[in-house]
């Protein structure tokens, strides 16, 4: 059974840092790309980042660039990717989704097959 488990959210204020983490199982990890989508109430889902497990490569959406940096652990069947949000805004508040996709370098929702259930993000101004 595939899983895509999501932790680390929280509160924090306006300029702080949080480390999201999402947990991954059920199919072959390095075969796969993750990427880490957000969703604001009222607001269509979108991409922050993603990274490809295969080569490392990563993507970034333009409104985190500088600020948020995606990381993947696969040693020792760990499969855990990671979402560094440091010099977080107000803007950033959402829910946090990771989700699988064998294609690289994309933050296309269609093309993402698994789909965690989100962590919840509130930063204070």
């Amino acid at each position: 059974e595939v899983q895509l488990v999501e932790s680390g959210g929280g509160l924090v204020q306006a300029g702080g840092s949080l480390r999201l983490s999402c947990a991954a199982s059920g199919f072959t990890f390095d075969d796969y790309a993750i990427g880490w989508f957000r969703q604001a109430p009222g607001k269509e889902r979108e991409g922050v980042s993603c990274i490809s497990n295969s080569d490392g490569s990563t993507y970034y959406a333009d409104s985190v660039k500088g600020r948020f940096t995606i990381s993947s652990d696969n040693a020792n069947a760990k499969n855990t990717v990671y979402l560094q949000m440091n010099n977080l805004k107000a803007e950033d508040t959402a829910v946090y989704y990771c989700a699988a996709t064998i294609v690289k370098r994309t933050l296309l929702r269609a093309f993402y097959d698994y789909w965690g259930q989100g962590t919840q993000v509130t930063v204070s101004s």
